[in-house]
């Protein structure tokens, strides 16, 4: 049992280290739209969007490092805290009714509007980590490589279905096939 949980964790840092990978990447390239992101969220005092603007891709670069490459604990928890501090924000924006705000979490060519089911995939990215934290030691090599093929396999999935989310939907008294 604790053999699996250690897999499982280990397959959530893979998994959640290529979500703040490519969306650390994705504010990078695009840094020039991510203060209007934040600042669209209306939770930060004006003067701090431009250093949050900074900081920030910078911060999920060093977590998805650590998550990827590292085995301490102080990468799964600063993931836990971002992945927390974004899911606070969006559930304060959907209560606002802003849900037509684009998170910002992650390939700028899918843009996702919030809604609950946004929130609840980074507070169960919490709980996988969760798993992380619990079962420190070592894996074998093939747990390692089972770890990773999960891992990325989950995250490849994560990316299917955002990308199915972004299609646009097909107008009513469309054509019909």
């Amino acid at each position: 049992m604790a053999q699996a949980l250690q897999i499982a964790g280990f397959a959530a840092s893979i998994t959640v280290g290529l979500v703040f990978l490519v969306a650390a990447l994705g504010k990078l390239r695009h840094r020039d739209l991510l203060p209007g992101v934040i600042a669209n969220y209306r939770l930060l005092p004006e003067a701090l969007v431009a250093p949050a603007a900074l900081l920030l891709p910078v911060v999920e670069l060093i977590v998805a490092v650590g998550l990827l490459f590292g085995n301490r604990p102080a990468a799964p928890l600063a993931a836990i805290v971002l992945l927390l501090v974004f899911a606070a924000a969006m559930a304060i924006n959907i209560q606002r009714g802003r849900r037509h705000i684009d998170c910002g979490c992650g390939h700028a060519g899918l843009r996702q509007d919030l809604g609950w089911p946004m929130v609840a995939r980074n507070l169960v990215m919490v709980l996988a980590l969760g798993a992380r934290l619990g079962t420190p030691g070592d894996l074998a090599p093939f747990d390692i490589g089972v770890a990773i093929a999960a891992g990325a396999m989950v995250y490849l999935l994560m990316l299917m279905f955002n990308a199915l989310k972004a299609l646009p939907g097909r107008q009513p008294g469309g054509a019909r096939g």
